[in-house]
């Protein structure tokens, strides 16, 4: 009789199993295939990764009208991109953020900051809402293309929202992938030590793979410390995004929505975030099973851009008008002139 039972109950895991991989394998299988394409064309090409995974998405709309194709790539824009983002915890120690010293930690934490209010009050002076001011500004100063689909996440859900998020990814990474061009050459012309150079293209270029290529691109000393300080950077996207939900729990609250009534919720993803970070800063991660997972943190986001690449019409990423571009712009030069300023004249 037992024998039976449990016979019934594997059948019905089974089929459990086979009923959820009909409904999430195309879509996701759709983005996976997407984000392979366009790490191919990044090692081939040296173009950004996530900027074709979202290029190519978007050749790819048309399959957002299969219903067979919808859930996966749902999930795939979604629960992929918040393990994604909660994987980035792996990328950074205690020992890291230490190693910089209190005066470039202070500035690079300000310099964060600085440049999400800057990013919002510019928003509101050109027309927007202050929540797209958060999300570009926040993108800019985190780590863009991660740091705005993270941020979107605790942001109202809406079609208006999905266009935003789009719109900033492709303008952060266009601008990311310019700086990496050109900010080791004003770093030269400036005169700029190694030290001075690694703390200016890990401050302020949004990408943490265009960082990486800008600072080995002038020496592998400038290359480790702006790597560095591009991480201590990507470290203040958990506290960020936390308080971002507090604002927005506490504004809805104070409407009187019914889901402002129900508290600060933290997202799973942070706290994961969180405690990756904690358990590698201790050591209690063997750097065989770390390496890898933080290594995944970068197909799993490029996969969730792929999706929702395919999820976006392209003419509602073509019809934002040149205001939204020149809010990107003005966020960029603000915290490159800042950081500047704080290593020319401190």
């Amino acid at each position: 009789m037992m024998a039976v039972e449990t016979r019934n109950q594997v059948m019905d895991m089974m089929h459990r199993i086979e009923e959820v991989r009909k409904r999430y394998f195309p879509g996701v299988c759709v983005a996976v295939t997407i984000g392979i394409a366009a790490s191919f064309l990044s090692q081939q090409y040296g173009a950004p990764a996530m900027l074709m995974a979202l290029l190519l998405g978007l050749a790819f709309n048309f399959l957002s009208q299969e219903q067979h194709c919808v859930p996966g790539l749902e999930f795939s824009a979604k629960t992929l991109l918040r393990l994604g983002v909660a994987m980035l915890g792996l990328r950074i120690t205690f020992g890291d953020v230490l190693t910089l010293g209190w005066s470039p930690l202070l500035m690079v934490c300000s310099a964060v900051l600085l440049t999400i209010g800057f990013g919002i009050l510019m928003a509101r002076l050109l027309g927007f809402s202050s929540a797209f001011g958060t999300l570009t500004g926040g993108s800019v100063a985190i780590c863009g293309a991660s740091a705005a689909m993270a941020i979107s996440s605790v942001l109202k859900q809406d079609e208006q929202a999905k266009r935003d998020t789009l719109f900033t990814v492709i303008s952060v990474t266009t601008l990311s992938t310019l700086a990496m061009i050109f900010y080791p050459m004003i770093s030269t012309g400036l005169g700029l030590s190694p030290q001075e150079s690694g703390l200016f293209i890990g401050a302020t270029i949004h990408d943490v793979a265009q960082v990486v290529g800008a600072g080995y691109s002038m020496s592998s000393e400038v290359g480790d410390l702006s790597t560095f300080v591009k991480l201590l950077r990507v470290a203040m996207l958990v506290p960020i995004v936390m308080a971002i939900g507090i604002v927005i729990r506490r504004a809805a609250r104070h409407r009187g929505d019914a889901e402002g009534g129900k508290g600060v919720a933290i997202p799973g993803f942070l706290l994961g975030f969180v405690a990756l970070f904690v358990l590698n800063s201790l050591g209690w991660i063997p750097s065989a099973v770390s390496q890898p997972l933080a290594g995944s943190s970068s197909w799993l986001l490029l996969t969730a851009i792929a999706a929702l690449g395919v999820r976006t019409q392209l003419k509602d990423i073509l019809s934002v008008g040149w205001k939204p571009v020149l809010l990107v712009v003005l966020e960029t030069l603000f915290i490159a002139a800042l950081i500047l300023a704080y290593i020319l004249l401190g």
